[in-house]
């Protein structure tokens, strides 16, 4: 079990939640957002926004505040709700500074192979949530882990964001969360990025977010730990991530059902099986 806050444990046998908007584009945007997503859910979740976002389509699109003011705007988030807080680093030297802040580091699916970036995230100690790269087959991925808990970080924890599948296009093999979650580490299934429709639309990212309850509903069912959705309160206005980002007025509803799946899963698996062992290493 790896315990990011209080209320908060991934592989504890518990469904846990990472929601946020994808990008930090304002200090009043994330601070209204953390404050309406745990209004909403009425329990600890991990808040999550990047400070950059180094992947964008297109050199003209919005990538967020920079790390010094970015995660400044992190600080108080997390200084004003409580919340554990998680954002991307892209490059190594971003991760002490990062840090001294967030609770969580985490790795961008296209740099899950950067031994550098990976190694210094372990060096901190936070927790590290590795993203499984669109090019990865599952038990590829799992060398990206061993090179945070080879150098001294055993809180990792797995997220499955789907796997390219043509041109602009992502589609999600459930095998892979069972695969993944056979190492030991609690997995998490993205389920706003597995949505994405990469490049689709020309200088952006498109996105099917009809989809984004019956893939969390698919995920659940196989055994997942925690669930990251990106959330918005429009969408459409979104300066990153739009098309795929959950509307926040829907939230609540699907938090509900994802943990009534949830409940109903694990007492099937303890009736058929017996308890279950938890997943994750402190």
């Amino acid at each position: 079990m790896i315990q990011a806050a209080p209320g908060v444990a991934f592989g504890g046998g518990s469904l846990d939640l990472i929601a946020g908007p994808c990008v930090i584009e304002s200090e009043v945007h994330a601070l209204m957002l953390a404050r309406e997503i745990l209004a909403r859910l009425g329990r600890p979740y991990v808040f999550k926004a990047s400070f950059d976002k180094a992947n964008r389509s297109s050199i003209n699109s919005y990538r967020g505040p920079g790390i010094k003011e970015g995660l400044r705007i992190l600080a108080e988030v997390k200084r004003q709700t409580g919340l554990a807080v998680l954002t991307d680093i892209h490059t190594p030297d971003q991760a002490a500074p990062a840090a001294e802040v967030v609770d969580v580091l985490q790795i961008p699916a296209f740099l899950c192979r950067q031994t550098d970036l990976l190694v210094e995230a372990a060096r901190t100690g936070r927790i590290v949530n590795i993203k499984k790269g669109q090019f990865l087959a599952p038990n590829d991925f799992r060398q990206a882990a061993e090179k945070v808990a080879a150098s001294g970080n055993r809180r990792i924890i797995l997220t499955e964001r789907g796997s390219s599948f043509g041109y602009n296009n992502l589609v999600v093999d459930m095998r892979s969360l069972a695969i993944m979650r056979g190492w030991g580490w609690p997995v998490v299934f993205d389920a706003t990025h597995s949505v994405q429709l990469p490049g689709a639309a020309g200088t952006a990212s498109g996105g099917a977010p009809e989809f984004i309850e019956p893939l969390s509903r698919a995920a659940v069912a196989v055994g997942i730990d925690a669930i990251f959705v990106e959330v918005h309160d429009n969408p459409p206005a979104a300066l990153s991530d739009g098309a795929n980002s959950l509307h926040l007025d829907r939230l609540a509803g699907f938090w509900k059902r994802m943990q009534s799946l949830h409940t109903s899963v694990t007492a099937t698996a303890i009736s058929t099986f017996g308890q279950p062992a938890a997943s994750g290493m402190v």
